[in-house]
């Protein structure tokens, strides 16, 4: 699958938080675009910034052990994936691993001197950027979309 040009939107999900980034249009950087409080209507929430955006793609963070293993909150991650495929198809979803994304965007932050609850609010946009970033990359390297195809089923009606 080759990728053509357009917005993608990473996210990370995390337990309280989902933060989101953006790229360009070419596919280049990846930038901080919001963060969404885990509750009722998120879904909702990243669907609408899919539309806002005119996303092609939307790649989401896997936590993986650093082993490669997945645990609870990989599972939990999948069935996140599972529900937003089928919110937003037929824009794909892709999971792509998403080790370290955190501790990197918590070490950037920390770099820019960023401190305790300031930090805090934006670090999860700056792992969504970390895993947005990473896929783009992987995009120009190979010439294919990065991460692992999450099937759309049919939402239920």
């Amino acid at each position: 699958m080759s990728t053509a040009p357009g917005v993608r939107l990473g996210i990370d999900p995390g337990e309280a938080r989902i933060g989101v980034a953006s790229s360009d249009p070419h596919g280049i950087l990846a930038t901080p675009l919001e963060t969404v409080a885990r509750a009722k209507g998120d879904l909702d929430r990243l669907a609408a910034l899919v539309e806002e955006h005119d996303a092609r793609l939307v790649y989401l963070g896997l936590p993986r052990s650093m082993s490669g293993g997945e645990g609870p909150s990989a599972g939990r991650v999948r069935a996140f994936a599972q529900d937003l495929a089928a919110r937003i198809h037929p824009v794909p979803v892709r999971l792509c691993d998403e080790r370290l994304s955190t501790v990197t965007a918590e070490g950037q932050l920390r770099a820019q001197g960023r401190k305790g609850k300031k930090r805090r609010a934006v670090v999860d946009m700056a792992a969504a950027v970390v895993i947005l970033q990473g896929a783009l990359e992987r995009e120009r390297q190979t010439g294919d979309a990065a991460g692992e195809l999450v099937r759309a089923d049919a939402p239920d009606q």
